[in-house]
C-alpha cells in the first residue's frame, strides 16, 4: 500500500509539472547518455550500461540486451538463492559443510578442481576438509570473490532453481549454469552469461526488498557493501559513498553492478559491463568516469 501511495504521489507531481520542465529533464538525460557513450566508445570496449532510479524508475539503457560472459557477477544470484532457501526453512546459514575441491563438469561429468592461481581468495584452500558455515562461504564468495566458495555453494543453490528465481523478477538475462573453471563446459559454450538489463532487474527487485525477507535483504546488502574490489563504480563516487555491488573480471572482461547508496534517500542501480579490452585499467577508468557522470548529474 505504501508503494502504491508513493507511486500515486509521484504521478500527481508529474501531472502538475510544467511540460517545459519535463522536456528539460529529458534533454538533461539525453546529454548524460551522450557523455557516457563518448566515454565508453573511447575505451574501445564492447559495453553495456544500465541505470535506474529506485525511487521513480527513471532509467537509462545502453545496449541492455547484449550478452556478456558473467565472470563473478554470477555470484550475487547464488547468494540471493541461498538466503531465500534459508527464509523458506530449507537450509540454515549457520550450518557447517565441508570444504571440498572436487567438482564435476556439467558438460561431460569429468572431475576438476580449482587452483590458487586463478582465485582472488586463498585462505579457504588451507581449510579443505574442514567444516565451514554456509554464511562464511557466502561472505568469502561475495566480498573476496572466492571461486572455491562459489563452486561449493552453486551446487547447493542449484542453477536450475537460480534460473527459475531470476525469471520471476524479469532477470532472465542472467544465466547461472556452472561453477568456475569448468573448462570442458567453457570450451563447449556452456557459460554463465549476463546482460545489463538482467542485472538491473535483479538489483532493482533486490533493492526494493522483493527477493527476500527484510532481515535477509539487510544481511545481503551488508555483505555487498564490504566488497573488496572497488576500482569501477565506487571509484567515481565521493569517498565514503556506500555501494552494495559485485564485480566480475576475467581476461578482457570487466564488470561492476549494484546499488549506490542503498540506505540513502536517493538509491539507484548501476550496471557496467565491458569486454574486448585486456587492460583492466582502461575499462575500470571508463567505468569510474561513467559512475562519476551519473552521480554528478543526479546531484
Amino acid at each position: 500500500m505504501k508503494r502504491i501511495i508513493i507511486a500515486l504521489s509521484i504521478a500527481a507531481l508529474l501531472a502538475l509539472a510544467p511540460s517545459d520542465a519535463s522536456a528539460q529533464a529529458m534533454r538533461q538525460l539525453s546529454d548524460l547518455e551522450s557523455h557516457i557513450v563518448e566515454v565508453m566508445d573511447a575505451s574501445g570496449a564492447r559495453y553495456a550500461v544500465a541505470y535506474r532510479d529506485l525511487r521513480d524508475g527513471e532509467e537509462m539503457l545502453l545496449n541492455p540486451d547484449e550478452e556478456f560472459h558473467a565472470a563473478s557477477t554470477m555470484k550475487t544470484p547464488i547468494m540471493i538463492r541461498l538466503y531465500r532457501m534459508a527464509d523458506a526453512g530449507h537450509i540454515q546459514l549457520d550450518a557447517r559443510i565441508p570444504v571440498t575441491n572436487q567438482f564435476t563438469s556439467i558438460y561431460d561429468g569429468s572431475p576438476y578442481e580449482l587452483t590458487t592461481d586463478d582465485d582472488s581468495e586463498l585462505g579457504l584452500y588451507e581449510r579443505i576438509g574442514e567444516p565451514v558455515s554456509i554464511q562464511e562461504l557466502i561472505e568469502l564468495m561475495i566480498a573476496y570473490s572466492s571461486n572455491l566458495a562459489t563452486n561449493i555453494l552453486v551446487e547447493l543453490a542449484d542453477p536450475v532453481e537460480i534460473d527459475a528465481m531470476l525469471a520471476v523478477y524479469g532477470a532472465e538475462g542472467v544465466k547461472v549454469r556452472r561453477g568456475v573453471e569448468d573448462i570442458p563446459a567453457y570450451r563447449n559454450g556452456l557459460n554463465n552469461t549476463t546482460t545489463a538489463r538482467g542485472l538491473l532487474e535483479m538489483f532493482d527487485a533486490f533493492g526494493q526488498g522483493r527477493m527476500a525477507r527484510p532481515s535477509s535483504t539487510m544481511e545481503m546488502t551488508e555483505i555487498l557493501l564490504i566488497q573488496e574490489f572497488n576500482e569501477m563504480i565506487p571509484a567515481g563516487l565521493p569517498p565514503g559513498t556506500p555501494v552494495a555491488h559485485k564485480t566480475g573480471w576475467i581476461t578482457a572482461v570487466d564488470h561492476d553492478g549494484g546499488i549506490v547508496d542503498p540506505y540513502g534517500a536517493w538509491p539507484y542501480v548501476l550496471v557496467i559491463l565491458t569486454d574486448g579490452v585486456e587492460d583492466a585499467e582502461i575499462t575500470r577508468a571508463a567505468g569510474a568516469e561513467v559512475s562519476r557522470l551519473i552521480w554528478n548529474w543526479r546531484n
